[in-house]
């Protein structure tokens, strides 16, 4: 049956059926699951758009949205996030193991690189920088801008190897202040980057 004013040529789509909920930053696929459930139990369509994928409170199953999404079922899935986090747990025991050997090994790089005035700072900042988040990475990023800057590099080629070590903007921000603390023209380089 025609409706009053429907457009005859405008082409239907399913969606048009439904009312579309919005996911936020932070939905799961569970909770857009559950939503599209209680919507289905209340005898109401609704679609919600997870991630580029139209999910349908009349045809959703937690585990075809969990294919549709991840590839996987919530159960696959689930066992995939299990074994990455325990992979990350071991890694992150494996080197909290190492670094007690790694602190002397950086020690060593510092003042093979650094002027002779750093090594004191330079050897209480090497076990701090290899128990954070970054595990001590921008230790041997921050030597090799130090390294060519104390030859004498100018400062365009010290910031094309800052820009290919592929810092985040905390990390680019330790950086700043890893190079200002240790090199005689870090202060120069960063106002240069910034």
């Amino acid at each position: 049956m025609i409706k009053d004013n429907e457009n005859l040529t405008e082409p239907r789509t399913k969606e048009k059926d439904y009312e579309l909920i919005d996911a936020f930053a932070g939905t799961t696929i569970d909770d857009a699951v559950q939503t599209l459930t209680e919507y289905r139990s209340a005898g109401k369509l609704a679609c919600i758009n997870f991630n580029g994928v139209m999910l349908y409170s009349d045809t959703v199953t937690l585990d075809g949205a969990y294919k549709a999404i991840t590839g996987m079922t919530k159960t696959e899935f689930e066992a995939m996030k299990r074994a990455r986090h325990d992979e990350w747990e071991r890694e992150e025991e494996e080197h909290k193991r190492k670094i007690p050997q790694l602190t002397e090994e950086w020690k060593e790089k510092g003042h093979a690189v650094l002027d002779e005035k750093y090594w004191k700072l330079w050897d209480e900042v090497v076990p701090i920088r290899l128990g954070d988040l970054y595990r001590g990475m921008e230790l041997g990023c921050t030597l090799a801008i130090v390294e060519k800057l104390n030859a004498g590099c100018d400062i365009a080629e010290a910031r094309e190897i800052f820009a290919k070590q592929g810092h985040s903007g905390m990390s680019a921000h330790l950086m700043f202040a890893m190079l200002k603390s240790f090199c005689d023209r870090g202060e120069e380089f960063v106002e240069a980057v910034k």
